[in-house]
Parts: structure tokens; C-alpha cells; sequence
């Protein structure tokens, strides 16, 4: 049984306005001295309106969906006691004049200093899943098996349609903004081990990032616990959604897994490729074709099915058919968070206070179906 886990980073927003508030630190000990969310489960992020919490590593989806429920109630709590609203979008749908500050800290400072404005401009919330594989040399086949499908699973994330009050045309804006960095996007196709960490060193000598913390590929090794960190997705309105993504998530490691063992050959794509097939999910989402593991256009429709079959076997064997099969057939019928949020402002005429309150009521309420 490969163990999963799920990081998710949300926003902080005034009631009223929709503006993102600095209440980070005050929500965050608002909600560690709840029984239901631990301080290590809740942590701060780069900008003072943006929460973080992690979940324990888990076995079955069930375990992820019933933590995520408790973090963002207990999170949605502490947020109205602080006088805010927890959403779980992935850009600000509203931006002020009014620089939110940076978190206090050393590894925050840093960032800062590197990227300047960059870094004032990261009100941007990911969706991270955590797939245990002990040994490195096995993970980095697994990376090198799975970096095909993210597209796909970028386009089924992309949550981030506004930006600064306005309407994007992206899907996931977030992948843009966040693409800023010096070493992000897809990783490369590595040799073995060996080569994954020559490359991590040889970034590192560069000066240009100083840790390995710093390494903001779409995938990659953990450095602090044994697993592969799937991060291109945008954090989900629903929870729902977002159980649904780790299960798929960790069904491409375990069938990528079996792959390397049987030695089936690696499902290549030409770099140029993959990227474009990076900005074209996050541009469209699933509103349109998408490239397929082979880099041609294909029906959004008929990319999800066939994720789905191929990952059917690690699905079916770690009992996560029931909870993945019926939530894509839904992400299919109603849209990604994206559309939702667009849909969402039409039906406010264009009030974004009926946003807002859109996304806060589907970030605690959003249909637990499923899960």
C-alpha cells in the first residue's frame, strides 16, 4: 500500500470586500487551540494572508477526506473569529492597492530578497500530494514515468481564473505567476539518482538558489520525507476534488511503479512539448483539447478516460476506483474550479461579492459526495 498525503494552501479574505487580509498568524493560533487542528498541521505561508495545513500521511482516501474536512472547518472558524473568510482558491479574485506583507522569518526574508515584487505578487495557493516511495533511486524512475501526465492533471486542477479584479482568459493563472522562479515548471528526464542530485547541486553552486527548497519543479523528490511531491495543481474548491486528485495522483506513482519493475519503456515527450502542453492546460483547463502523453490534441474527454484506464489497476488494487471513477465523471459534467468561479460571477451579474461568497461557502461546503 503506497501511504498519501496533501498539503493545501488557501487565502484569507475580508467579508465584505473580498480583498485578502494579513491574519495569517491570528488565524493560525485561533485554530491551534482547537482539538481538531494540530500546530503542525497549520502553518504559515510566504504572504500573510495565505494558511497552510498539511494532513498525517494516510492509506486510504477516506483518511485524506475526513482530514481536509476537519482542517478547513477548523480553519474556516478561527478565520470568522479573526473577522475573515478561508478560501480555497488559487489566485486572489480581488486585489487592492495595499501590499499584503511578507511572513516574518528567515526562509520567507530570503524569498524576498531574491524576487522582490515577485514575491509580493505570490497570492497564489497550490494543492501539493505526497506519494511514499523510500527508496531515491526507484522514485526518480517514477518521476521520470509521470511527468507526462502532468498536464493533465494541471488542466483538471486549474482553480485560478481572476487576477487583481479581473478576468485571466486562464484557466490556472497561477502557473504563470508561479513559473516566475528560476527553477520551476516540468523537470527533466533524468539518468538515475545520480543525475537528479548533480543537477540539484549543480543549481545550488549557481547561487542562484540557495536550497533545495527552492527547486519549484511541477514534481519532484522530497527532501524531507520519503516520498515524490506531485505540486502543479491549483489548490480545490472542494475538498471532494481534492481527494480525488491524490487518489489519481498516487495511482500514476503505483502503476508507474509497476512499469519500472516490469521494465516497460518510459513514455517520452520532447521538452518543448511538455511545456507547451504545461501553458495549454493552464490556459484552457479541460474547456478544451488537450495535449495527450504523445503531444498530440486530443479531447479533453477522451485524455480523462484514458488516464483513468491506465491507472486502473493501482486504483482498483488500493480501493480508490469508487471515489475517483464517479468525481471525474463529475469534473467532466460541471466544469473544473475555474469554470465554476466564472459561472459563479455570471450568475452575480458581475458582483464580485457573490464570488466571494461563492468560493468561501464551496471551500467549506462544496459536496463531500463520494469522499
Amino acid at each position: 500500500m503506497i501511504t498519501v498525503g496533501v498539503e493545501e494552501e488557501y487565502l484569507l479574505l475580508d467579508p465584505t470586500t473580498g480583498l485578502p487580509v494579513a491574519r495569517s498568524e491570528e488565524v493560525r493560533r485561533a485554530a491551534g487551540l482547537d482539538d481538531v487542528a494540530q500546530e503542525s498541521e497549520v502553518q504559515p505561508e510566504l504572504l500573510q494572508a495565505q494558511v497552510e495545513v498539511a494532513t498525517p500521511v494516510c492509506t486510504e482516501l477516506t483518511e485524506v477526506a475526513g482530514h481536509l474536512l476537519r482542517l478547513r472547518h477548523a480553519l474556516s472558524s478561527a478565520a470568522e473569529r479573526s473577522g475573515c473568510r478561508l478560501a480555497a482558491t488559487a489566485s486572489a479574485p480581488v486585489a487592492g492597492d495595499d501590499q499584503v506583507p511578507v511572513t516574518s522569518g528567515r526562509r520567507y526574508g530570503r524569498l524576498y530578497g531574491q524576487g522582490g515584487r515577485m514575491a509580493e505578487e505570490m497570492l497564489v495557493n497550490g494543492m501539493h500530494v505526497h506519494v511514499g516511495i523510500s527508496d531515491r533511486e526507484t522514485a526518480v524512475a517514477v518521476l521520470n514515468r509521470i511527468r507526462v501526465w502532468l498536464p493533465t492533471l494541471l488542466a483538471m486542477s486549474a482553480n485560478s481564473p481572476f487576477w487583481e479584479g479581473r478576468d485571466t482568459s486562464f484557466a490556472s493563472w497561477r502557473t504563470l505567476v508561479f513559473s516566475r522562479w528560476p527553477v520551476g515548471g516540468v523537470p527533466p528526464q533524468f539518468e538515475g539518482l545520480t543525475d537528479y542530485e548533480d543537477s540539484i547541486d549543480a543549481l545550488i553552486a549557481s547561487s542562484v538558489i540557495s536550497d533545495t527548497g527552492q527547486l519549484y519543479w511541477h514534481a519532484r523528490l522530497s527532501e524531507r520525507y520519503p516520498t515524490i511531491e506531485v505540486r502543479c495543481m491549483d489548490v480545490q474548491l472542494r475538498a471532494d476534488d481534492a481527494v480525488m486528485l491524490a487518489g489519481i495522483v498516487r495511482g500514476l506513482a503505483a502503476t508507474a511503479l509497476r512499469d519500472h519493475k516490469d521494465d516497460i519503456p518510459v513514455t517520452g515527450m520532447r521538452p518543448e512539448v511538455l511545456q507547451a502542453a504545461m501553458w495549454h492546460a493552464a490556459r484552457h483547463g479541460l474547456s478544451s483539447m488537450l495535449l495527450d502523453t504523445s503531444g498530440r490534441p486530443q479531447p479533453a474527454g477522451d485524455v480523462l478516460c484514458r488516464l483513468v484506464e491506465h491507472i486502473t489497476p493501482a486504483l482498483e488494487e488500493h480501493g480508490d476506483m469508487r471515489h475517483v471513477e464517479p468525481l471525474v465523471c463529475r469534473l467532466l459534467r460541471e466544469g473544473t474550479g475555474a469554470d465554476r468561479q466564472r459561472k459563479a460571477l455570471t450568475r452575480g451579474e458581475g458582483d464580485t461579492t457573490a464570488l466571494t461568497d461563492f468560493i468561501t461557502q464551496e471551500t467549506i461546503f462544496g459536496a463531500p459526495e463520494n469522499t
